[in-house]
């Protein structure tokens, strides 16, 4: 069975795993699931969802969160909730790649996507 059709998913360990900038994990009608890893002194990307709320879950790293015109300290353990409409980017300030899963309400991302790194998020 695939993960994109399983439905209870290990995703902590998954998002410690994964090694790529993105990778959808499932999308449902409603809303999807997303893991990232953001290398050393890299971001996400100042982005701006209409239409779509986020969470993102962080497991592995430190970092930065801009959401709005306030900046969070994140680490793992910590989630961060960025409404629709608000502007938002996430840096990894620490050692090694800052690992997160996300869900995107509704999806945001076509099924199945991945990127290798941030340059194929285009």
């Amino acid at each position: 069975m695939s993960e994109e059709t399983r439905l209870t998913l290990p995703i902590a360990q998954m998002a410690l795993e994964n090694d790529k900038f993105r990778k959808v994990v499932w999308t449902g009608e409603k809303t999807q699931l997303v893991v990232m890893a953001i290398p050393e002194g890299e971001d996400i990307g100042a982005e701006t969802h209409e239409g779509h709320d986020q969470l993102l879950y962080f497991v592995a790293g430190s970092g930065r969160a801009e959401i709005g015109s306030e900046t969070y300290e994140v680490q793992e353990g910590d989630v961060s909730i960025v409404p629709s409409g608000v502007y938002h980017n996430f840096i990894n300030t620490g050692s090694g790649m800052l690992k997160l899963y996300t869900t995107y309400c509704p999806p945001e991302h076509a099924p199945g996507t991945e990127h290798a790194d941030k340059s194929e998020d285009v």
